[in-house]
């Protein structure tokens, strides 16, 4: 009995193990037929085992200004980390892990904003619950390569051990709050650097790059095989950004405004500058701005210029003039009742309250007058073709400039009273480049020019463009005799002795603009005298407009002396006199028929003697050098040059001279000539420079100088 139970159980045994076996075999059958388990390729899945791969990053694009100066790139920086397992040392001569906390903190310490304490209790308590390394938060992030380099010297000198340090990109802006609002900001995330306002996101498919990839073989102990088959994917950079921005003329806007929020603490300050023959927009600034390497206390993060409508002021009579005029409506030296003008119940007044008893429509302009108006927008164009014009002019709409975050104000228009008020700026909301963009039409014989920033796009590190805007009219809402007829009387705002625009008058050339004072609305308008925003909206030169510029003011805190449009016009002069300076444009003369014109002769070669002689004839001939012949004369060879222009004569051995006295343009076109970069603040003639007198100019690397307004009286 027991034999047979024996037997049975030695069968059974011999069944499973048969089944056990078959199993297996036909598992192992599949395997070998299949090449998978459970879905997985085995194939596929050594492969994986036995290859390392690693990102080989990529460089996001940098952005330039139109004279080539880098105005955001990528840059190195570090995050300093500390390593605290003792096993990173097992086997090693020299401990790579950290052996002494207080060594650490005493170097690091000294060289980053961390308390030694702070940094010897971070690396006790890493040590305690086992990590392998520790960080130091914010304050041990973003170390500059210097820093890095001169903490390290440190830690080595003391033989400080298992100090390391992490590399990372950060995006970097060399010039701090230069054109913050239109460069935005870019931030590190977990897929790279990404644009999140400003040009750096509205340019983001061409600035951000594709990041490579490198895999070899490896053992199963990780180390790299001696044939390891490397696949190498390299990174594709992004593509460099050239905008529209002058470096010169922005310099010129940032330290104006600049100068007018220290002096008059206004909430906002927003101006732009653009060229109204191709819309570029050459400037653009505000205030409030910020730093966009340190966003830690951004008081506005909005780009004023393009997405804050406000009631604009009397600057929209300019467009309510120019309508009036192309719609064959307008007599300018029709007489009408200044003062007050009711309509629908309502009444308005001229901001002198009383008016200036019967005046004609031209002379309403120049003196800014809402009862003029208020009659050309209503009875004379009447609520629909002034609304009609609103639109040719694009104060309806968004210009479409290549920026993000653009916004359009509210056009009222459906009540007699909302046709009134809009006609001189009141009521209706506009931003100050859809202003800009609408006197381009005035500015540019009709042809109203759309604005944009972004220029080319060119390969990294290369000057090869991949693309190119082109500038592009935005309408046509006038004629081009209408626009010649706009310009002349919008000089005679500036230069008639009745004119709200003589503060904005320029020293050497002639201005066509109109001002603006604009009642700030906040549950009810507010009062005060420093509650308003002014502005001026202005052109020059004024027969041919080079630039036309754009500058609003709000709430600036005023002393009893002064009035809103000396913090206006102090940023629209300096700005529009320098630039014209900069960009060459001939100063316009006073007396044009006591101009006299003459030759610069070819004098290369001569002695100097001969070419005083030569040049005798002009207001002022400067020798600069000790040399004996003539090397070049400045302005060089040219026909028809001003009898009053200043001709510098360059010889060998060249000099700095004393420039005290000389205007901007003098001194650039000196520095100019021997490509020194040239640097100035203030407006005028100069008072003071960097470089002595006599220093050698061949030696000279950067030349600073400081102007002021020549004296009156």
């Amino acid at each position: 009995m027991k034999h047979r139970n024996t037997s049975r159980g030695a069968s059974l045994l011999l069944i499973i193990f048969s089944i056990a076996f078959l199993l297996i075999a036909g598992r192992f059958l599949y395997i070998q037929t299949t090449g998978s388990v459970q879905g997985v390729d085995l194939e596929k899945w050594a492969e994986k085992k036995r290859t390392s791969s690693y990102t080989l990053p990529s460089e996001r694009g940098e952005i330039y200004g139109k004279n080539g100066m880098v105005l955001a790139y990528d840059r190195p920086t570090y995050r300093l980390q500390a390593i605290v397992d003792p096993s990173y040392s097992e086997n090693l001569p020299e401990p790579k892990h950290v052996t002494s906390p207080e060594d650490v903190g005493e170097v690091v310490s000294g060289h980053l904003n961390l308390e030694k304490e702070e940094v010897v209790k971070r690396i006790k308590e890493a040590k305690k619950s086992g990590k392998f390394q520790v960080e130091f938060g914010s304050k041990g992030r973003d170390i500059a390569k210097d820093d890095k380099e001169v903490i390290e010297e440190a830690l080595k000198e003391k033989s400080v051990s298992g100090v390391t340090f992490a590399e990372e990109t950060e995006r970097y802006y060399p010039n701090g709050t230069f054109a913050s609002h239109v460069l935005g900001f870019a931030k590190s995330t977990d897929e790279g650097v990404e644009g999140v306002t400003g040009v750096e996101k509205s340019m983001e498919k061409y600035l951000e790059g594709e990041d490579g990839k490198i895999s070899y073989k490896r053992d199963k102990y990780g180390t790299e095989l001696l044939n390891p088959e490397e696949v190498l994917h390299p990174p594709e950079d992004g593509e460099d950004v050239y905008l529209t921005i002058d470096q010169k003329i922005q310099t010129f806007l940032e330290d104006a405004l600049t100068e007018v929020e220290e002096k008059y603490e206004p909430s906002k300050i927003m101006a732009g500058v653009m060229d109204p023959d191709t819309g570029e927009i050459l400037a653009m600034g505000n205030r409030p701005a910020y730093d966009p390497n340190d966003r830690s206390n951004v008081e506005n993060w909005y780009n004023d210029m393009i997405a804050y409508p406000f009631e604009v002021g009397s600057t929209m009579k300019m467009f309510t003039w120019a309508s009036a005029m192309e719609a064959g409506v307008y007599d300018g030296s029709e007489k009408f009742k200044s003062g007050a003008y009711s309509v629908d119940g309502s009444t308005i007044s001229d901001h002198n309250r009383t008016g200036w008893g019967s005046i004609s429509y031209d002379e309403g302009l120049i003196r800014s007058s809402n009862v003029a108006a208020a009659k050309l927008g209503y009875e004379k164009l009447g609520p629909d073709r002034f609304e009609k014009y609103i639109s040719k002019f694009n104060l309806n709409a968004k210009t479409g400039i290549d920026l993000p975050g653009e916004k359009t104000g509210t056009i009222l228009n459906d009540r007699p009273i909302e046709t009134v008020t809009t006609a001189y700026g009141q009521g209706s909301t506009m931003t100050p480049l859809q202003l800009l963009t609408a006197a381009t039409a005035i500015a540019n014989d009709g042809k109203m020019m759309k604005p944009y920033v972004f220029d080319s796009i060119r390969e990294a590190n290369s000057s090869d463009k991949i693309t190119e805007n082109e500038s592009s009219v935005l309408g046509k809402p006038i004629s081009e005799e209408t626009a010649e007829k706009m310009r002349k009387l919008l000089r005679k705002v500036v230069s008639d002795e009745k004119g709200t625009g003589k503060p904005f008058a320029l020293e050497d050339f002639k201005v066509a603009g109109k001002t603006g004072t604009a009642n700030i609305s906040e549950g009810g308008y507010l009062s005060g005298r420093n509650n308003y925003t002014f502005s001026f909206l202005g052109m020059a030169p004024a027969d041919d407009p080079e630039l036309v510029m754009y500058v609003a003011v709000r709430q600036p805190q005023l002393e009893n002396s002064e009035v809103g449009s000396d913090a206006v016009s102090h940023v629209f002069k300096t700005v529009m006199q320098n630039s014209l300076h900069y960009l060459n444009i001939s100063p316009e003369q006073k007396e044009k028929s006591k101009v006299k014109m003459m030759d610069i002769p070819d004098l290369q070669g001569a002695s100097v003697e001969k070419a005083k002689t030569a040049l005798s004839g002009f207001k002022e001939v400067t020798v600069i050098g000790e040399g004996a012949r003539v090397e070049a004369v400045l302005p060089e060879s040219e026909k028809d040059v001003v009898s009053s222009e200043h001709i510098f004569v360059i010889t060998g051995q060249p000099e700095m001279p004393d420039m005290e006295g000389w205007s901007q343009r003098e001194a650039q076109r000196l520095t100019d000539y021997f490509d020194i970069p040239f640097e100035m603040k203030g407006n005028g003639y100069i008072k003071e420079q960097s470089i002595e007198e006599g220093s050698d100019l061949t030696k000279v690397k950067q030349v600073e100088v400081q102007l002021e307004p020549p004296e009156e009286g």
